[in-house]
């Protein structure tokens, strides 16, 4: 699997200097499967770029997996183009909540009076999938979901392909009993052995005290994870909307740190726009 960042930036999008190495655009991550399956993790404000990349390669077929509903992982999918090209075929996945099911939910960005287009009359082929935590597939990949603890709930997922396993479990928070949450061992559980995690990591420990229960991790968290679950590779993400570039290299010398001091092989970075690598 080539898994390929288009934006980690929690909440809002930003932009400055003190933005760029890592960027500025919200959730959205590509993942393409040996056998040339395209699924999209969420669309944040980085779907934009990707939608654009799309229609240049000629890709037809899309898959849209959604961890959630917040405005930070959804606000792209109006600027995405290939949603107003009759060529594209786009299956949406969601997880339903009790009073409507995901497509009802979503719509809600996409009609008057809030936007200028429908999203039940768009050009495309679209079709909306509603999913809980049963394991399902798309082309040669299985995919597993878990719930997330987060408030209003949400979905991670476990990505495998050919032996090679992708966790993705942005917007987690391992340190708070939430309603209805998981212990910590759930989800070590859920990432065991994994060639690739990216995980939540917006907060520091100082932050974390003002901001618990809004479903978010400490990067130290995250890292403790990894290095539990026996992850080989752990991508930081869900960047902090007013974390800057230096700030960020001190997570990441800091986290780094954590990981030798446990005798432990596991590579650890910060996923930011652009970032690719091979699963």
């Amino acid at each position: 699997m080539l898994v390929r960042c288009w934006g980690s930036r929690g909440s809002i999008p930003v932009s400055g200097p003190e933005y760029c190495r890592y960027g500025g655009d919200t959730t959205c991550v590509e993942v393409r499967s040996r056998e040339g399956d395209l699924i999209i993790l969420d669309a944040g404000t980085g779907i934009r770029n990707l939608g654009d990349r799309l229609i240049r390669e000629k890709t037809r077929k899309v898959n849209i997996l959604f961890t959630h509903l917040h405005l930070d992982h959804i606000m792209g999918l109006p600027f995405f183009n290939p949603i107003y090209n009759r060529k594209f075929s786009i299956n949406i996945y969601g997880c339903p909540f009790k009073v409507s099911s995901f497509e009802t939910a979503l719509h809600g960005i996409m009609k008057s009076p809030y936007f200028p287009v429908d999203l039940r009359q768009l050009p495309a082929r679209v079709r909306f999938k509603d999913i809980m935590t049963k394991s399902f597939n798309i082309g040669s990949v299985k995919i597993k979901p878990i719930y997330l603890n987060h408030p209003n709930g949400g979905l991670g997922y476990r990505l495998e392909e050919n032996g090679k396993v992708f966790v993705f479990l942005t917007d987690n928070e391992l340190g708070y009993d939430l309603p209805g949450s998981q212990p910590f061992e759930y989800y070590q559980d859920f990432c065991r052995g994994a060639d690739l995690l990216i995980h939540d990591a917006e907060f520091d420990r100082e932050e974390y005290k003002k901001f618990r229960a809004w479903g978010h991790s400490m990067y130290t968290e995250a890292v403790e994870l990894g290095i539990k679950a026996g992850v080989k590779r752990l991508g930081l993400f869900h960047i902090h909307n007013r974390r800057t570039d230096t700030q960020l290299e001190s997570f990441l010398k800091d986290s780094k740190r954590i990981i030798d001091k446990n005798g432990c092989g596991m590579e650890c970075f910060i996923v930011g726009n652009q970032f690719e690598i091979n699963v």
